[in-house]
């Protein structure tokens, strides 16, 4: 993860290294898709991988489309 100060500096930082952009958050998707993520404690034994559809929807309720956010 990299972290810039705005979409200009994104462009940047892509063709002054010749690398395709990729997915790009602020931070406040940062942040929703960390507490999403870590939420389910991997202690409870109740605890399951989440599903490729599950995903999809955590992603999608976060804004996060496009190719890059796309599953296999």
């Amino acid at each position: 993860m990299l972290l810039f100060r705005s979409e200009e500096h994104v462009d940047r930082w892509s063709s002054r290294w010749r690398q395709p952009r990729g997915g790009s958050l602020t931070m406040e998707q940062i942040w929703g898709l960390a507490q999403a993520w870590y939420a389910w404690d991997r202690r409870d034994p109740a605890w399951r991988r989440r599903t490729p559809e599950e995903v999809r929807m955590l992603f999608d309720s976060l804004g996060l489309k496009g190719e890059f956010w796309a599953l296999g």
